[in-house]
């Protein structure tokens, strides 16, 4: 369960404070499939950063699966970040100078079990159709195959959540569509749950959950 609990977020801009966030609440069962949607600026891609644990609230609190996550030190949040977490940009955050499988490898290869691991990221860039591309660096790569191999790093951990931030906002609509096959995929056989900020309601499905921020609060709940 994610639960957040009336929670603000301000940046500064020099002296002045510019609020985002102003008191939202919201809950997201476990195993679910949910929506962030809302015009630019409302504040989607800020939840979507204190869920990961990658930025704090100014006041109110975040909790995943019961733990404050303001209350974890910062290698207990790095901790979360790097085995619980799977994050989807739409930026990709690839690195330039990695093939395929080593960007896969990403959240391994500062500790000992990127070895390990290894044959697992093959498999798993073999599922999302890229075993004909391990050995291509991003450069080499559509945008497409890069979200893909994006993808298969989340997979790598099986993640209890996945944050999705418009993963499909530089894909045409056939890639876009693969790309939430693949988040269904995760969620339905590993009970992930996954939470993606979008502008395109048309990947929304019958049982998603849906909430549309606007002005830096819930304004409605599908």
């Amino acid at each position: 369960m994610i639960e957040v609990n009336d929670v603000t977020k301000s940046f500064h801009r020099g002296e002045t404070e510019i609020p985002v966030l102003r008191g939202l609440s919201c809950r997201i069962p476990a195993g679910a499939f949910a929506f962030i949607v809302g015009p630019s600026g409302s504040g989607k891609s800020t939840l979507l950063y204190l869920l990961g644990a990658l930025d704090e609230p100014t006041t109110g609190d975040v909790r995943i699966g019961g733990r404050k996550l303001s209350d974890l030190a910062a290698a207990e949040r790095d901790e979360f970040r790097r085995r619980d977490v799977g994050f989807i940009f739409q930026s990709f955050n690839l690195l330039s100078n990695l093939d395929a499988v080593d960007n896969v490898l990403v959240p391994y290869l500062p500790t000992n079990e990127a070895a390990d691991r290894r044959p697992q990221a093959v498999e798993l860039l073999k599922q999302v159709g890229l075993g004909h591309r391990l050995d291509h660096r991003p450069a080499q790569l559509s945008g497409g195959e890069q979200q893909r191999v994006a993808i298969a790093r989340a997979l790598l951990k099986q993640p209890l959540l996945v944050l999705a931030d418009e993963p499909t906002g530089e894909l045409d609509s056939e890639n876009g569509a693969e790309i939430y096959r693949y988040l269904r995929k995760l969620q339905l056989e590993r009970n992930s749950t996954v939470v993606a900020v979008t502008h395109d309601r048309s990947y929304i499905q019958p049982g998603d959950l849906v909430y549309e921020i606007r002005d830096g609060r819930i304004a409605t709940k599908e």
